[in-house]
């Protein structure tokens, strides 16, 4: 058995042409925007955001949209002013690419249940052979001697079937088709337990994660899944501190956003 860890990488954002966005502003008029806010500091999931919000109605200047006399010039103030107004669609055009490595099927089964606004793609049993049973104990089983020492000899006895599959099917061995290694590694899984660590992919987009991140870190949650959005809200709120900076995280590490329904 190997002990592990949950642990969270932010692999992908969005980046924008703005080459391609001037060119669109220069057919509307709306040159001005893109003038100011290339003198901002800022991540481009915001001002991808922004460029929508502004799209919708035409809000790049005073005047291009008749019915708009006025426009709020700092980026901050607007985007709040999104979240105010539950203009939610325009977040779904960001999107951000996470893998969460170590994590045990427990989380998975329970991640995967979010799978609107996020795609997802996970390290398959089928055909990744396990060699040994990387695991994370609960907390409650590391702090018992005795839990823990019946926790470890369970695991090793289950690492050891795993062994002793490859060794009596000859999977290891030289020749062996692609096929037949799939197919016993994958009966050989069954043999594995829910809390065996692994990884996945999830990309989401931040009308989604926001969601998510308010439910899972909720102290009703599942305790892992908990400790990996604390993470996941850790990371999005320095990236992108206009558009989670409505959260307040609890010294129990539960996410409350100050707009719920975005």
């Amino acid at each position: 058995m190997r002990d592990t860890s949950p642990q969270v990488f932010l692999i992908a954002k969005p980046s924008i042409d703005w080459a391609e966005v001037g060119r669109y502003l220069e057919s509307v008029g709306g040159t001005a925007w893109l003038d100011r806010v290339r003198d901002e500091e800022g991540p481009d999931g915001e001002r991808l955001v922004e460029f929508m919000g502004r799209m919708c109605y035409r809000s790049w200047a005073p005047g291009l949209n008749p019915n708009v006399t006025r426009v709020r010039e700092d980026s901050t103030a607007y985007l709040r002013n999104i979240l105010r107004s539950a203009h939610g669609s325009v977040l779904e055009h960001a999107n951000y690419s996470f893998v969460f490595a170590d994590v045990s099927r427990v989380f998975t089964h329970e991640l995967v249940r979010h799978r609107a606004g996020a795609a997802i793609s996970q390290e398959s049993l089928r055909y990744v052979r396990l060699t040994d049973l990387p695991f994370e104990h609960p907390g409650f089983v590391r702090e018992d001697a005795e839990l823990k020492a019946a926790a470890d000899a369970l695991l090793a006895q289950m690492e050891s079937f795993q062994e002793l599959v490859v060794e009596r099917t000859g999977i290891a061995g030289d020749g062996v088709d692609f096929h037949t290694k799939k197919t016993v590694t994958s009966a050989a899984r069954r043999y594995a337990p829910d809390g065996v660590a692994t990884t996945i992919g999830w990309t989401v987009n931040i009308r989604a994660v926001r969601h998510v991140i308010a439910m899972r870190t909720d102290p009703g949650a599942e305790e892992e899944i908990r400790r990996v959005f604390d993470q996941v809200a850790q990371v999005l709120q320095r990236e992108l501190p206009a558009l989670l900076g409505d959260f307040v995280r609890d010294d129990d590490g539960t996410w409350r956003p100050e707009f719920s329904k975005v």
